[in-house]
């Protein structure tokens, strides 16, 4: 599934919306809410529940959690 338009301007996504737009399985992201905060798992985003059941991430949590993880800089390692 491609994203579109309509999903890039959205401020809550689904799920299945929000593993595309950080290029995740749904599977990681469901494992990461439930595996919480372990010392040996990556911590997920945060999300919402909207509901009883509907769990919705925030564009801008999305966002910050992408931007939290270390860069890599090759140019820095002496390989080209």
């Amino acid at each position: 599934m491609a994203i579109d338009k309509s999903t890039i301007n959205k401020i809550a996504f689904t799920e299945e919306e929000a593993a595309e737009y950080v290029s995740f399985s749904r599977s990681a992201l469901r494992q990461s809410r439930m595996d919480g905060k372990r010392e040996d798992r990556m911590p997920g985003p945060p999300w919402i529940t909207v509901g009883n059941r509907s769990i919705r991430y925030l564009k801008k949590d999305l966002d910050e959690w992408i931007a939290s993880f270390p860069k890599s800089n090759l140019s820095n390692t002496g390989e080209e």
